[in-house]
């Protein structure tokens, strides 16, 4: 049973959708930036603030790797997951890409009612939060766009809405045999 993979920008809903369709499928739960922070005892803040981005993707390389070898999970990726190639063929071999997408101005107002943004998350380039949504964006659309099996606008849809969405496209791709 393929691995469901939901990638996309931060407060897309990644999260959220993959704990309600672990419940609603019954298959276990992953959250690559927990499993990070979990085995480094810190929060991203503070991975990047002792090594920068760039110690923090090394580590989220190894759960990557870690994810990829099990199946029948739902995993919910970091925003940059896909920014390494290899983290996507990891993943890939064994999973459905499901790319969360949410319109710039819900981005910023999911991102301002988050605690975790501020507090858990450092800033991904030197801009305010607006325009690092805008940059990012651009930045990341090609390597979702290429990996992803299904597109879902979560904008105007509730957690109900994409877990139905995702379970009508995942049945028919889920069997054993794949």
């Amino acid at each position: 049973m393929k691995n469901i993979i939901l990638v996309g920008y931060r407060c897309t809903g990644k999260t959220s959708v993959g704990r309600k369709l672990s419940n609603v499928l019954n298959r276990p739960f992953i959250d690559t930036d927990n499993l990070v922070t979990e085995k480094a005892g810190l929060s991203i803040r503070e991975i990047v603030n002792q090594g920068g981005w760039k110690l923090f993707r090394k580590k989220e390389k190894e759960v990557a790797h870690q994810a990829s070898t099990s199946s029948g999970q739902i995993i919910a990726t970091g925003g940059g997951i896909l920014d390494d190639d290899e983290n996507r063929r990891l993943l890939q071999r064994n999973g459905l890409f499901i790319w969360l997408t949410a319109s710039s101005e819900t981005i910023l107002a999911r991102m301002q009612t988050d605690e975790q943004t501020n507090d858990q998350r450092p800033a991904l380039c030197d801009a305010d939060q607006e325009h690092e949504i805008a940059i990012m964006l651009a930045q990341r659309e090609p390597a979702y766009r290429q990996a992803a099996d299904l597109i879902i606008d979560t904008s105007d849809k509730s957690i109900d809405d994409v877990v139905d969405d995702i379970i009508g496209f995942v049945s028919p791709h889920n069997t054993d045999e794949n």
